[in-house]
């Protein structure tokens, strides 16, 4: 089988690690991919916001399976361009993604399925924002109705924070959502979808905020790990049956089937899972740790989800223990990150490349603000999380900063579900 993986983060990295141990598998690229995919696999060149021209690759590198990873290309339609040619491909059609690419088109759909989310309202007039923030509160979540890369939420006590942050979106022609503030530990998981069948990964839990503690602004995330020790042991059959079947079932009942990774990031609050967010794709941090885990060879379980034969695939397989990823940031990250650095220690065991890129003179240099992030996997979570931080000390980019307490809180058991 012939893979093409699209894109040039971290979660990139893993999809095509884990490709690359798939004895099926026999030839892979990536494109545009980074510095740390250059090992593993043929780069490639293309425009992932350009559907027609990420088709075209895949016709002419004759890929027997396309693995979009990034949102933007999905809700441009690259699947469906990729499709059109008569390729598989993992990921939804434009019309499926608009479940990520528009935070109220998910709400509509939840609704529908009758999904326990939290209580929102579209803004899209800059005339109704007060009246709107004074019915939210004293906690605001505000949020960029379209795509953000995960730095579109400002979540915040302030009212006046709240207020300049929904007044930069609409300024700038983006649409607004008010929601209200959901209390409990967060949980992301993942599920493989074939337009009605759905098969669960393992549930994942990542860090937003910048700093320890969970301080700062939010980010892409910051760290991850998988599973969780702490969850109750109905979690997953809970989150399947009462949330993401029934968006599955609703979409193809709209005509518009999701095929490809459903992501379903909820809060577990006292009222049980209510979601935050649907994504389109396999999320980043948490695709690190939850592939580091899967025994099952991937490139022929998205084949099966891409085909529509997830039914008939054999039970997932797990391999023991814990995985934790941390994220290594550039300068100025969430800001404008500082680029241009070079890198060293980066071309080792556990380290997946974000914001990477070779110079002609063969260093690796930082090239994004995520930069990269680094795996540990371990009998359990501790001695994962020991393993992961003994390998970021080894790695040195100048200016650059990591969370030091991702799944410590998880270690120490002080995370409990209300």
């Amino acid at each position: 089988m012939r893979v093409l993986v699209v894109g040039s983060g971290a979660r990139e990295h893993a999809l095509v690690l884990a490709a690359s141990h798939d004895p099926a598998v026999t030839a892979l690229a990536c494109a545009p991919g980074n510095a740390g995919i250059a090992a593993l696999a043929e780069q490639l060149g293309v425009d992932v916001a350009d559907p027609a021209a990420v088709a075209e690759l895949a016709k002419s590198w004759r890929a027997d399976l396309v693995l979009i990873g990034p949102e933007v290309p999905l809700v441009a339609g690259a699947a469906d361009a990729v499709r059109k040619a008569g390729i598989a491909c993992f990921g939804p059609s434009a019309a499926a993604a608009r479940i990520e690419g528009s935070k109220a088109f998910a709400k509509d759909v939840m609704a529908a399925a009758k999904v326990a989310t939290a209580h929102s309202e579209v803004v899209d007039n800059p005339a109704r924002l007060d009246a709107a923030l004074a019915r939210f509160g004293p906690t605001w979540v505000v949020k960029d109705d379209g795509l953000a890369a995960g730095k579109g939420v400002v979540v915040t006590e302030n009212l006046d924070a709240a207020r300049a942050h929904a007044m930069t979106l609409l300024e700038n022609g983006h649409a607004v959502l008010l929601e209200s503030f959901l209390s409990g530990p967060e949980v992301s998981l993942f599920c493989l979808v074939d337009g009605t069948t759905v098969v669960p990964l393992l549930p994942a839990q990542d860090f937003k905020r910048v700093g320890d503690g969970d301080t700062g602004p939010n980010t892409g995330g910051m760290g991850a790990y998988a599973p969780l020790p702490w969850a109750p042991a109905t979690l997953v059959d809970d989150i399947v049956g009462g949330i993401v079947q029934p968006v599955v079932d609703e979409l193809a009942a709209r005509d518009t089937p999701f095929t490809g990774l459903l992501y379903a990031g909820l809060v577990l609050t006292a009222e049980g899972p209510q979601v935050i967010e649907f994504n389109c794709r396999f999320g980043d941090p948490e695709t690190q740790v939850v592939l580091a885990l899967l025994d099952t060879p991937l490139a022929g379980l998205l084949h099966a989800a891409a085909t529509g034969r997830l039914a008939e695939h054999p039970p997932l397989e797990w391999h023991p223990g814990a995985a934790v990823t941390v994220v290594i940031a550039a300068d100025g990250y969430p800001g404008v990150p500082r680029a241009g650095d070079v890198i060293t220690g980066s071309e080792a065991n556990g380290v997946l490349h974000a914001g990477t890129r070779r110079r002609d003179d063969g260093a690796v240099v930082s090239h994004g603000g995520r930069v990269l992030a680094v795996v540990g996997v371990g009998p359990d979570l501790a001695s994962a999380r020991e393993q992961a931080y003994e390998r970021v000390g080894k790695v040195h980019l100048a200016g650059s900063h990591h969370r030091t307490d991702i799944a410590l809180r998880a270690v120490n058991g002080e995370i409990t579900v209300p």
